[in-house]
C-alpha cells in the first residue's frame, strides 16, 4: 500500500511550501517596518538542506510501511509546530531578521526553550524518516541539520544580542 507514504509525504511538502509563502511575507512585513536580515549567507545552505531532506523522501520513501509510533511522534511535533507560529504571528520566518527595538517573544513555547522552533526541526528532520523506516537516512540528514543549525543559531544569537535583545 503506497497512499499512507504519498499522504504523508504529500502533507509534509505541502506544509513546508505553504511555510515559505507564510515565511516570505512575514519578512517582507518586517523589512518594511525596518527590519534588517542578519546572516543571509547561510540561507541557501539551509534551503538546500531541507529541500535535499524532502526530495530524498519523495525518491526513498513512497511505499514504504508508515511505523505508528514514529508518525504519532511526527504529528505531534507539528502541534508544537503550530504553537510556534501562532506564538510568533507575523515575526515568524524562515530567515533571521530582527526587528530594531522589538521586544523578545517571551510567551509560548519561548517560556521554556529559546529556540522551540530549532528543536521541533531537529526532531522532525529524525522521527520523519524513522517513520519511514530509514534509520541512516535520519542520522544523515540529523548530522547535516546539526552542522546548518550550528551556524545558524551562532549568527542569530549573536544579532540578538547584538540588538540588545538578548542578555
Amino acid at each position: 500500500m503506497m497512499w499512507p507514504s504519498i499522504a504523508l509525504l504529500t502533507f509534509v511538502t505541502l506544509q513546508r511550501l505553504g511555510e515559505l509563502v507564510l515565511a516570505q511575507r512575514n519578512t517582507a512585513a518586517l523589512l518594511a517596518r525596518g527590519a534588517r536580515e542578519v546572516a543571509p549567507q547561510h540561507y541557501p545552505l539551509m534551503v538546500a538542506l531541507h529541500a535535499g531532506w524532502i526530495i530524498g523522501l519523495w525518491l526513498l520513501a513512497p511505499g514504504r510501511p508508515v511505523e505508528l509510533l514514529w508518525f504519532l511522534i511526527f504529528m505531534g511535533l507539528q502541534a508544537l509546530r503550530l504553537w510556534v507560529l501562532a506564538t510568533l504571528k507575523g515575526r515568524w520566518t524562515t530567515r533571521i531578521i530582527v526587528l530594531p527595538g522589538a521586544p523578545l517573544v517571551r510567551s509560548g513555547p519561548y517560556r521554556f526553550l529559546r529556540h522551540p522552533n530549532y528543536m521541533i526541526v531537529v526532531s522532525e528532520i529524525a522521527a520523519l524518516p524513522l517513520a519511514f523506516g530509514l534509520p541512516l537516512y535520519a542520522v544523515v540528514f540529523s548530522l547535516l541539520n546539526a552542522f546548518v543549525l550550528h551556524i545558524r543559531m551562532k549568527a542569530e544569537n549573536a544579532a540578538l544580542k547584538s540588538a540588545m535583545i538578548l542578555k
